[in-house]
């Protein structure tokens, strides 16, 4: 069954908070949440409703009410008016749920010092009838092992009004089983609410009641389909996410308004003379980014031209709140979820050969050295010659490959001449610190049949290089503009690592056998380290220990620099199609240009608060991409099961292995049950398992053989078997 998606006949009633059922009682902790959740005192009327009592039971009420008044935790006030009083112990918090039925709650705020810096454990039984994501008030009852515990007093915002679940028919209506394990009950759907779903099929239910202990109530709003079909495994995770991906009539109004035009104003640089070639992979979805060099005496002239799409998109606009919102474009095996309507990223700002296109030019001059030694920058109206790939550059530049460079033999020897520039950017680069790291990228080879056929490491080649270099040229030479002209600009910080996370790695990195060099932590030492293991089993494992070791790169109005390109000025100027934060960049660097002020990049958004949510939205879009891979590598995996497989050791926990495989591009675990009687001991900082029997130590970065024991596509798991340990055992 292929993948399909059908609405109600119906139209789905306004979004409302749904309805609670509560079992009638009276306790202090429920007045004191119902209190602290109101933003103003209320009448005793107003407590008993929200109690689910009957009114005759006010008089019951009442004496509670005045008891805990004298107290001091409520302020009885004139009027039959009530509020909470001072409280010491409870707290708004953000509740993170665990499929065994406990939570953590992460305080809002400031939290308290008796909470040692920890969320808050609310074992189970305690969360009344909050779900994962919920706001939540949270009284602390004590502490056990070290760790502050609480007890869940009221909902004050539900996070979940809508999931996506297996539909489990039923004679009358049926059930949705939660595809997200993390919500602990079943939706349960009247046979008129339906909207004619198959048992088996992916749904996504609307709950319209929450029962306190039992099976909230629902109806379905849509059908995807058959869970064994790819795209019904993406349509999940987008909904999973929240991911915006249709765009509403104003949004659509706006793009069918756009003039298509494309004219040299005087206002802008006429480059259609100067030979631009795009140089993409060959499944792009989007071209914004063309480059174009000149070679003289005195070095090269660079010119790197980014699809305009402030001409089209303004602030304000429905279009531009519509991007803002999504942040980035989601890139998917099956599909992309793109930021921006198709007429503007695969056509107006897409610089498709032989059309005229407007463009933002950074035009760097450099030396024979390749240093930088000029930039300016304009708005412009180029005319790409062709659009390259990735492989048709390295064939002509490296492989010689002839009848290419004779279909080519208008630009070939300009690419020669950018191979030569990007060469010299990427050592000049190297010297200055920045660290090298190749992290392999899996991907997804999706056949005609909607099926994976397999996964690949994803190859680079110098042509990925030159125009990885060039695209760094121009952020850095853009932020140093912003830097020194004082803009309101939006810069991309990678900040230092945390000196105690680099000491760890250090300490393991030496246990491997690693003789490091002195001084650890500046981006030269990372370099140097990552030399050390260059070509070796060990560069997997030790890139992504330094990996881990350092900060997430993120959007903010101060700059403070790029820890891992050992830049002292970075922004992200070169992917207006997919990233908002280079469209705000574009803006603010536009107004400078046009003698408009040094103006934000958003108004009516400060710039770090704009940064900040921005880079939020990234996140999103980075989990989103991977559990899609962890999805497809699951079901590819499924009909292997029995099979053994070469791997390298790349994680160890108190749950067991992490491996990934070398000859299938996919990640599992073997867990401590499945690794026999030997008894190990987990040493995790040392990333190490100790066998008590027969000394033999797994560590991080071994090679392993593993035979796969079960392909779990609801959890999302692979699980594997020890077959064998390269290695001797150590005594």
């Amino acid at each position: 069954m292929g993948a399909r998606r059908r609405t109600g006949h119906k139209p789905t009633p306004p979004r409302q908070e749904p309805r609670r059922r509560r079992s009638p009682g009276l306790a202090e902790d429920a007045v004191l949440g119902i209190l602290l959740a109101s933003a103003e005192p209320l009448r005793l009327e107003a407590i008993v409703e929200d109690l689910g009592l009957a009114s005759s039971q006010r008089k019951i009420l009442r004496p509670l009410l005045e008891s805990m008044c004298r107290q001091g935790r409520v302020v009885c006030q004139a009027g039959n008016l009530y509020a909470a009083g001072k409280v010491s112990d409870i707290f708004e918090a953000t509740l993170a749920v665990h499929p065994r039925g406990f939570g953590f709650a992460a305080v809002i705020g400031t939290p308290p010092p008796e909470a040692g810096g920890k969320d808050i454990f609310i074992p189970p039984g305690s969360l009344g009838n909050a779900l994962h994501g919920d706001r939540v008030l949270v009284r602390m009852t004590g502490h056990d092992r070290g760790r502050a515990e609480g007890i869940v007093l009221r909902v004050l915002s539900r996070k979940l009004s809508r999931l996506v679940g297996l539909f489990v028919a039923a004679r009358k209506g049926g059930m949705v089983v939660p595809e997200d394990e993390r919500y602990p009950f079943h939706v349960v759907v009247a046979a008129a609410e339906t909207q004619g779903a198959a048992g088996g099929e992916v749904v996504v239910a609307e709950i319209i009641t929450f029962v306190e202990g039992g099976n909230p109530e629902g109806r379905i709003v849509e059908v995807l389909g058959d869970p064994n079909d790819l795209k019904v495994q993406t349509e999940i995770v987008i909904r999973k996410f929240e991911l915006s991906h249709l765009f509403d009539e104003a949004v659509a109004a706006q793009v069918a308004s756009l003039d298509g035009t494309v004219t040299a104003t005087a206002d802008r640089l006429d480059l259609r003379d100067i030979p631009h070639v795009t140089i993409d992979g060959e499944d792009a979805r989007d071209f914004d980014d063309a480059v174009a060099i000149v070679r003289n005496g005195a070095g090269y002239r660079l010119y790197v031209s980014i699809a305009d799409v402030s001409h089209y998109v303004t602030p304000g606009s429905p279009v531009d709140e519509e991007a803002y919102q999504r942040g980035t474009s989601v890139y998917f095996p099956t599909m992309v979820v793109p930021m921006l309507p198709e007429r503007l990223s695969n056509d107006l700002c897409s610089l498709v050969p032989h059309q005229d296109r407007y463009t933002f030019s950074a035009i760097m001059e450099f030396d024979e050295s390749g240093r930088r030694i000029g930039a300016s920058f304009g708005r412009s109206v180029i005319q790409s010659r062709h659009r390259l790939t990735y492989t048709k550059v390295k064939a002509m530049l490296v492989d010689q490959d002839q009848s290419l460079r004779q279909e080519y033999q208008d630009v070939v020897a300009d690419l020669a001449v950018m191979g030569e520039l990007a060469a010299r950017l990427g050592e000049r680069r190297m010297a200055r610190g920045s660290i090298g790291f190749e992290i392999p990228e899996a991907k997804i080879l999706v056949g005609e049949d909607n099926t994976v056929s397999g996964i690949v490491r994803l190859e680079r080649n110098m042509a990925h290089k030159l125009i990885e270099e060039f695209m760094l040229a121009a952020n850095e030479a853009v932020a140093e503009t912003i830097a020194q002209k004082a803009l309101d600009g939006l810069y991309r910080i990678h900040e230092e690592p945390d000196p105690l996370k680099v000491a760890e790695f250090s300490e393991f990195a030496v246990s491997m056998g690693l003789e490091l060099p002195p001084n650890g932590g500046s981006p030269h030492w990372f370099g140097q380290v990552l030399a050390l293991v260059a070509g070796t089993p060990k560069e997997y494992i030790i890139s992504n220990l330094l990996l881990r070791a350092m900060k997430q790169a993120r959007y903010s109005a101060k700059n403070a620099g790029h820890f891992g390109l050992a830049a002292r000025y970075y922004t992200h100027f070169t992917s207006p199609i997919r990233r908002y934060p280079d469209l705000m960049v574009h803006r603010t660097l536009a107004q400078f240009l046009g003698g408009k002020g040094k103006g934000s990049g958003r108004p009516g958004t400060a710039t770090e608060e704009a940064g900040d949510f921005l880079s939020k939205r990234e996140r999103v879009s980075v989990d989103a991409e991977r559990e899609v891979v962890e999805r497809l590598s699951v079901h590819y995996m499924a009909d292997k099961v029995g099979e053994e497989f070469e791997a390298v050791v790349s994680g160890v926990s108190s749950y067991g292995l992490f491996v990934d495989l070398l000859t299938v591009f996919v990640t599992g675990a073997v867990s401590l049950a499945d690794l026999g009687s030997d008894g190990y001991e987990v040493d995790e900082k040392q990333h190490r398992l100790f066998g008590r029997y027969s000394g033999l130590a797994i560590q991080m970065g071994d090679l392993v053989r593993v035979k796969l024991l079960a392909a779990d596509r609801q959890r999302r798991r692979l699980n594997f078997g020890l077959v064998a340990v390269h290695k001797e055992p150590q005594r």
